[in-house]
C-alpha cells in the first residue's frame, strides 16, 4: 500500500449508481497526469487529495493508481493553491484572479486570506464586496471541510457535508455528536441509516432511545413513500426490529413512550366490510393522521353545507317548489350554446354538477371528460358564477388552460404558497369564488387535499376529475378512489369512447389494456402505437438513444426534447438512471464545436457543474424531485439548464419561462429528465412516447402502470421489449394496497 497526495485536475467518469470514479490527477515527480481509479465520487475539480492504495497496469488504459481509501485536504504547493482557488469552490475567485493572488502571496496565499483578507486589495480587479464573498466563501467551505473530515473518519458520504453546514453552520459537528440521528429529523437526503452509520461510529448503544425513536420514525416515514398513511401496529414492529435489530420489548417501550408523547398517534378501530370486519390498530406519524381526519371532515362539512351561489338557489327553490329532486338544468340549452352534444352520460355529469357541492368525474382517454368540463363551466359562466381551476402539476395546470381558455393554477400557487409561513390560503384566509374545479386528481396525496380543503369555503363548490384507473399519488394516500369507494357523494364514470378518439390506437390500447386485453401491435405507417420486439437490455438501450437521437425526430419533425423516455424502473440497465446518462451523452455531450478566435473552430468542452456523479450542462432536460417552496419549483417539474457558471458554483434552469437558479449545493434537488420513471410522468403528456417494457422490470410490470405509461403519448407511443413481458404486465392486476382509512371516515363504516 501507498500513499500519494495528488491535485484533481479533471473528472474522466463518474457513475452516480456505484461511485466509481476515474480522475486525472497532477502528482509531484510525474510529468504526466496519473489516472486515479476508486470510489470518489465527492471529489471535485481542483480539491487536494491524499490516497492510499497500489498501482495496477491495465491492458487497455494503461498504469493507474487503485484508491482503496482517500481523503480531502488543503493544498501545501502553491500550484495545488491556484488550482484550489481557482476551481470554484470559492465564490468570488475564478481561474484569473486565483492566478493573481497565488503570483502575489505565494504559499502564504492561504495565511493571507485566513487573517489578513484585506491585504487582498493589493490585487488589481479585487474590491471591498469581492472580498466580503471570498471571506464569507472561504470561512463557510473551511467548516464544510471540518465536516468532510468528520464524515470521511466516520466511513459517510461527504455529500451531505454542504447540506448539514447549512443546517447547522458552526454548530454542525457538536449536533453530530450529541446526537446524530437529528440529521435524519432535519435535513432532506439524509435518512436514518446515514445517521446510525455516524452514532454507531460515535459508540451509540444499540438499543439507546434516541436511536429506537429515530428509527421508528423512520420506518413509518419509508411506508409513507410506499403511499402509506399509517402502519398497523405489528407490521411497525415487525420493520422496526428487521432495521434495528434490537429487543422487541426495547422497540415496544420505545413506540409507547412516543405516543404518550404523541410523537406517534394509536387508532383503534373496527373495520367493516361486506364481507366482514376486522380489528385494525393503526398508527400514524401525526401530519398524515391529522391530514386524513381533516380531509374527511372538511368533505363531508362541504357536502353538507348549501352553495351561496345563483345557479344553486334557484335550482334548490325550483325543487322544493316543484317536488321534483332530480331537477336540474336544460341540456338541449347547454348544447345549443356550447356548439356540442353530449351522450346521456355526460348530460347526466353536467346535470348533477350544476346542483352538487361535491362530485367527482372521472374516465379513461378519448371519453370525453374535457367535452363534459366545458359544459359544466358553460353552464357556470351563464349564471355568473366565478370559476377557479386548479391541478397538482404546472404541466397539468397548463393542459388545463388550454383545454379550457380559463387560467388554472398549480395547488401550489392556488393556495399561495409562501415559505417559511406556508400556505398563505386556508380557514382564516380562505379562496374567493364559487367553485374549484381541480384536475387529475388521482395525483393529490393526503397531505395535499387537507391543505387544499382547509381554503375552501364552505358555501364554495368542488368539481374533482381525474383517471381512477391511473396509478395513485406517489405521496401517501389514494385519494381520490377512497372518495368514490366511500360511496359519500355524486360519482360520474364516462365510459364511452368517442369516434374521433376510436382512429387513435394509443386510445383504444390503453382501453383494451385497462380491460386485461393484450394491445393491438400489429404496427403500419399509420399507426400512432408501435411495438419492437427487442429482448435483450443492452441493445433497447442503443436503439432507444437512436429512436430519440435520429429517428423519431425525422419523422416527426419533432426536437428530441419533446420526445420523452418512460421507463417503469428507476435502476437496471433499462432503468431512468442509465438510460439518461446514455441519452445524455448522445443528445448533449460533454464537448461542442465552438469558433476560437485565431484558432478556427476547436472542439472545446462544455462549463458543467458535477454533484454526486452526475454532471450539469447547458442544454441539459432536468427534473426537480423534491418540493422547493422558496423557489417555487415542485416535485416532477421538467425544466433545461440554460446557463452554467462554474466560477460561482451555480446553475440557472428554465421552467416556463421561468429562470431559477441553483448553488452546486442544491443540486441533489435535481435529476436528468431525458428519461423518467412512469410515476414521475403522471399528469403530463408527451407529444411522442418511448416506453421499454421487458422482464427486467417484472417487480413493477402492473396492469395500471402501462396504461398509465401509454396513456401520457399524444402523437405517437413506440414499446420496446418483449411480448411476453407486456403480456405479464396486463394480466398483473395485483396492485399493492396502501393502508389508509379515508373511506371509511367518509362513509363512517366502523365502530370505535
Amino acid at each position: 500500500m501507498q500513499k500519494i497526495r495528488c491535485v484533481v485536475e479533471r473528472i474522466t467518469y463518474q457513475n452516480p449508481e456505484n461511485g466509481y470514479s476515474v480522475l486525472k490527477c497532477r502528482v509531484k515527480d510525474y510529468s504526466d497526469l496519473v489516472t486515479f481509479v476508486g470510489n470518489m465520487i465527492d471529489a471535485n475539480v481542483g480539491s487536494v487529495l491524499i490516497c492510499e492504495g497500489s498501482w495496477k497496469v491495465d491492458p487497455k488504459y494503461g498504469r493507474q493508481f487503485i484508491a482503496d481509501t482517500w481523503e480531502e485536504t488543503l493544498p501545501a504547493t502553491v500550484y495545488g493553491m491556484e488550482k484550489y482557488l481557482g476551481s470554484g469552490l470559492i465564490k468570488g475567485v475564478g481561474p484569473k484572479f486565483a492566478k493573481k493572488i497565488v503570483q502575489r502571496f505565494g504559499a502564504d496565499t492561504f495565511t493571507v486570506i485566513e487573517d489578513n483578507v484585506e491585504y487582498l486589495k493589493e490585487i488589481e480587479g479585487i474590491g471591498n464586496k469581492r472580498i466580503r464573498m471570498i471571506a464569507e466563501s472561504w470561512e463557510r467551505q473551511k467548516e464544510i471541510k471540518n465536516i468532510m473530515l468528520f464524515l470521511q473518519e466516520h466511513k459517510v458520504s461527504t455529500s451531505y457535508a454542504a447540506k448539514i453546514y447549512k443546517q447547522y453552520g458552526n454548530d454542525s459537528i457538536a449536533v453530530m455528536k450529541e446526537n446524530p440521528y437529528k440529521l435524519a429529523d432535519d435535513i432532506w437526503g439524509i435518512g436514518f441509516k446515514t445517521a446510525d452509520q455516524i452514532a454507531m461510529k460515535l459508540g451509540f448503544e444499540k438499543e439507546s432511545y434516541v436511536r429506537l425513536r429515530s428509527g421508528l420514525m423512520y420506518t413509518l416515514s419509508e411506508l409513507s413513500n410506499e403511499g402509506h398513511v399509517y402502519a398497523e401496529k405489528q407490521q411497525l414492529i415487525d420493520a422496526a426490529l428487521q432495521l434495528l435489530e434490537a429487543a422487541p420489548e426495547t422497540v415496544i417501550m420505545t413506540m409507547d413512550d412516543m405516543l404518550i408523547k404523541n410523537e406517534l398517534i394509536l387508532e383503534k378501530k373496527i373495520r367493516k366490510t361486506d364481507e366482514n370486519e376486522n380489528f385494525v390498530q393503526a398508527v400514524y406519524l401525526p401530519p398524515f393522521y391529522f391530514a386524513e381526519v381533516g380531509t374527511a371532515s372538511k368533505l363531508r362539512k362541504l357536502a353538507d353545507s348549501p352553495a351561496s351561489d345563483r345557479l344553486y338557489v334557484k335550482l334548490k327553490q325550483a325543487r322544493e317548489r316543484t317536488g321534483k329532486d332530480d331537477l336540474s338544468v336544460n341540456i338541449d340549452a347547454v348544447q345549443a350554446k356550447t356548439g356540442m352534444e353530449y351522450d346521456d352520460i355526460q348530460a347526466d355529469a353536467i346535470r348533477k354538477a350544476a346542483i352538487a357541492k361535491v362530485m367527482v368525474l372521472t374516465g379513461g382517454p378519448g371519453t370525453g371528460k374535457t367535452t363534459t368540463t366545458h359544459g359544466i363551466i358553460s353552464v357556470f359562466r351563464a349564471y355568473g358564477l366565478k370559476i377557479l381551476l386548479a391541478a397538482p402539476t404546472g404541466r397539468a395546470a397548463k393542459r388545463m388552460t388550454e383545454a379550457t381558455g380559463l387560467e388554472a393554477k398549480t395547488i401550489h400557487r392556488l393556495l399561495e404558497c409562501k415559505p417559511p409561513e406556508g400556505y398563505q390560503k386556508n380557514e382564516e384566509n380562505p379562496l374567493e369564488g364559487d367553485v374549484l374545479i381541480v384536475d387529475e386528481c388521482s395525483m393529490i396525496d393526503i397531505i395535499l387535499m387537507n391543505s387544499l380543503l382547509k381554503a375552501i369555503p364552505s358555501s364554495m363548490r368542488l368539481i374533482l376529475i381525474g383517471d381512477i384507473d391511473q396509478l395513485p399519488s406517489v405521496g401517501a394516500g389514494n385519494v381520490l378512489r377512497d372518495i368514490i369507494d366511500s360511496g359519500t357523494f355524486p360519482v360520474v364514470r364516462l365510459t364511452k369512447i368517442f369516434r374521433q378518439a376510436q382512429t387513435s390506437r394509443i386510445i383504444m390500447n390503453a382501453h383494451r389494456i385497462n380491460a386485461g386485453k393484450m394491445p393491438d401491435i400489429s404496427n403500419g405507417r399509420q399507426s400512432d402505437f408501435f411495438f419492437m420486439e427487442n429482448e435483450d437490455a443492452g441493445s433497447v438501450v442503443s436503439e432507444i438513444v437512436k429512436l430519440v437521437k435520429e429517428k423519431l425526430p425525422r419523422f416527426y419533425h419533432l426536437k428530441p426534447e419533446m420526445i420523452q423516455v418512460l421507463t417503469p424502473m428507476q435502476r437496471g440497465i433499462v432503468g431512468a438512471t442509465n438510460l439518461n446518462l446514455a441519452l445524455q451523452e448522445a443528445l448533449n455531450p460533454p464537448d461542442e464545436e465552438r469558433a476560437v478566435y485565431g484558432k478556427g473552430s476547436v472542439m472545446m468542452p462544455k462549463e458543467c457543474l458535477r454533484r454526486s456523479g452526475y454532471a450539469f450542462r447547458i442544454g441539459d432536460k432536468v427534473m426537480q424531485i423534491k418540493n422547493n417552496y422558496d423557489k417555487e419549483v415542485f416535485n416532477g417539474d421538467i425544466g433545461i439548464v440554460d446557463n452554467v457558471d462554474e466560477k460561482e458554483r451555480v446553475l440557472t434552469v428554465r421552467y416556463d419561462g421561468r429562470s431559477i437558479e441553483y448553488d452546486v449545493t442544491e443540486l441533489d434537488e435535481l435529476v436528468h429528465a431525458y428519461a423518467t420513471t412512469i410515476h414521475k410522468a403522471q399528469g403530463s403528456e408527451y407529444p411522442v412516447v418511448v416506453m421499454p417494457v421487458l422482464m427486467n422490470h417484472y417487480i413493477m410490470l402492473q396492469r395500471n402502470l402501462i396504461y398509465t405509461g401509454v396513456t401520457r403519448a399524444k402523437k405517437a407511443l413506440i414499446i420496446i421489449g418483449t411480448k411476453k413481458a407486456l403480456a405479464y404486465a396486463v394480466g398483473n392486476v395485483t396492485v399493492t394496497k396502501r393502508n389508509t382509512m379515508l373511506k371509511e371516515r367518509l362513509s363512517m363504516k366502523w365502530d370505535c
